[in-house]
């Protein structure tokens, strides 16, 4: 069996989707994708559980590690721009077997981290629904759990098929509604950040390392989190107008942006707030509400909503474009790479795309499987970063619209940081996420081998 055998590398920009996106609408697609939980989530949990005040230092940590697999995925992007992210990219360095685990893994990562943001908006949203004196019936309020008495998450199936119709239109116009959105929710980041400033008292700063230095690092691989994002601009590149110019660009600046914001936020936070009482789910509008400051913490909820809202949309928009991509090879159904005549959209990719969503988001608890979307998307880190080193010595003669800075320093950072933070996590985490790549080979064996367009591809150079 040749497991290893790996695709040619095209620059082709040939493709049966619409090029429409240029670098300000990846670069918007990036942010979108980057802020939302991370902000409006995971900075409460992680400064109370982990960090404390030095949840700075977390997310310059995890900003690191992301900026160094960032100049990695940004030259692979220059180079192949078609969609599948670390999946396409693997194809191409490692070969067939390899590629298919990543994709595998990105599944995992997409399709867990969509349902666990789903969630998170039903929760807000619910919030908000409260606020006017509306309340739903229990039984639909939350994932299936008897003690709670609740069976289905209602909200969150709903958002999930909502975002799915707007995907459905077309690149062009769910990006229009994701700038538009991503606007809103930084002018409410922004407004926490300017009143927020004046009431940050130092003392809250003391102790900064409440949890020694082994907090901060569990700190970091728990809001990298936040992070993730970036790599699905890349599964757009079939969508570029010259992508290999505008990918890099949009790449790097979405997550330069968002690190900027994590840092002034996280600062801001801790210095409103002591870290011991930011352990809720929506610590920024918390923060406001404990300063008085009411009137913003409103405005805060409704951004988060927002927020969360373009979050979900782009990762389900990765998900469905690496189907897409894993489809065209032969690994998936034929069906997964049909796109529609209209909207230039792979229509099934999409809906199939919702229903695992949407069930992953309705019926399954979700709270310690969060984790592994985070062990997962480090694994892909890692391997792009790796698959820079290999075909700057295998193939250096390949054309690339950018060159990622001081190879092999650069990538080896990238795999160093990626692969500590994976340590970092729980050894339940470990054995769910070696589960699902045992399930993936068996899926490939069964299924992808066979079907592979280069299985097709070597049967007829045989012949």
């Amino acid at each position: 069996m040749n497991i290893f055998r790996k695709k040619a590398v095209t620059s082709s920009t040939a493709t049966s989707l619409n090029r429409v996106l240029g670098a300000f609408d990846l670069t918007m697609l990036g942010v979108g994708a980057i802020v939302g939980t991370g902000i409006f989530v995971l900075t409460g949990v992680a400064a109370a559980k982990y960090a404390g005040p030095a949840l700075i230092l977390s997310f310059v940590i995890a900003g690191l590690a992301c900026a160094f697999a960032a100049l990695c995925y940004s030259e692979f992007a220059s180079m192949i721009p078609q969609s599948g992210s670390a999946y396409t990219y693997s194809y191409v360095a490692f070969g067939e077997v390899i590629a298919w685990i990543l994709g595998w893994d990105l599944v995992l990562e997409y399709g867990l981290a969509s349902a666990a943001v789903a969630s998170g908006w039903s929760g807000y949203f619910q919030s908000l629904l409260a606020g006017f004196g509306i309340h739903l019936p229990t039984f639909m309020t939350s994932a299936f759990n008897l003690a709670n008495g609740t069976f289905i998450d209602v909200p969150a199936i709903i958002i999930v098929f909502i975002i799915t119709l707007l995907l459905t239109r077309g690149i062009q116009e769910s990006s229009k509604w994701n700038i538009l959105m991503v606007f809103i929710k930084l002018a409410v980041v922004l407004l926490f950040i300017f009143v927020g400033v004046w009431y940050v008292k130092p003392d809250n700063w003391v102790p900064f390392t409440p949890y020694g230095f082994s907090g901060v690092t569990t700190g970091a691989a728990v809001v990298i989190f936040a992070y993730f994002g970036f790599d699905a601009v890349s599964t757009a590149a079939e969508e570029v107008k010259n992508p290999q110019k505008n990918l890099p660009i949009g790449i790097i600046s979405a997550l330069a942006i968002c690190t900027v914001l994590y840092i002034i936020v996280s600062l801001i936070l801790t210095g409103i707030v002591p870290y011991q009482l930011l352990d809720v789910k929506d610590p920024v509008a918390f923060a406001l509400n404990f300063i008085n400051q009411n009137w913003v913490a409103g405005f805060v909820s409704l951004g988060a909503i927002i927020g969360i809202t373009t979050v979900l949309m782009v990762m389900m928009f990765g998900q469905t474009r690496l189907f897409y991509a894993i489809s065209k090879d032969g690994l998936l159904p034929k069906s997964m790479q049909n796109v529609s005549k209209k909207t230039h959209v792979p229509i099934v990719s999409t809906w199939v795309t919702s229903a695992l969503v949407a069930l992953f988001a309705g019926f399954v608890p979700l709270d310690r499987l969060a984790e592994l979307t985070n062990i997962g998307t480090l694994f892909a880190f890692s391997m792009v970063s790796i698959g820079v080193v290999v075909l700057r010595y295998t193939q250096p003669d390949l054309q690339r619209g950018f060159k990622t800075p001081f190879v092999p320093f650069v990538p080896a950072l990238a795999v160093i940081f990626c692969v500590y933070l994976m340590f970092q996590l729980s050894a339940f985490t470990w054995k769910g996420f070696l589960v699902w790549l045992v399930i993936g080979l068996i899926i490939y064996i069964s299924y992808g081998y066979k079907h592979s367009k280069l299985n097709d591809s070597s049967k007829k150079s045989m012949l």
